[in-house]
């Protein structure tokens, strides 16, 4: 079970990485496409900034592009070692899983990114 102090808490949960208290999204369905970047400009609860700096997002896309070769071989192995199916098919699969997980790749990676640079205050809460 995952509990607040834990990074993977955070990283799943899209929560402040500092305090864990808050969702950093405006709106918590990542499938909601016209809000998948809107995130709140601080955390209500330790007052954490979460764009860092201007740009500070840019590097979540290379954790967009570990996650999403990971989940396309996961993808492949599944359709084509495990199921048995061709290999035009286990790459029609590939393309259609990255397609249907590409929202949550996107907020994955950026929870991932701010969680290199902030760490979780147990204290954060009262240092408001």
């Amino acid at each position: 079970m995952l509990k607040k102090g834990n990074k993977l808490y955070s990283i799943l949960t899209g929560t402040c990485p500092k305090c864990q208290e808050e969702s950093m999204y405006l709106n918590k369905n990542p499938y909601y496409l016209g809000q998948i970047y809107k995130m709140h400009e601080r955390c209500s609860h330790c007052n954490v900034k979460y764009k860092i700096e201007p740009s500070f997002f840019y590097g979540a896309m290379y954790v967009s592009y570990g996650l999403g070769v990971g989940i396309a071989v996961a993808a492949f192995i599944i359709s084509f070692v495990f199921i048995g199916l061709s290999l035009v098919v286990s790459f029609a699969a590939i393309i259609g899983t990255l397609i249907l997980l590409m929202p949550m790749i996107m907020r994955l990676s950026r929870n991932i990114w701010i969680n290199f640079f902030i760490s979780y205050d147990s204290h954060a809460v009262s240092n408001k």
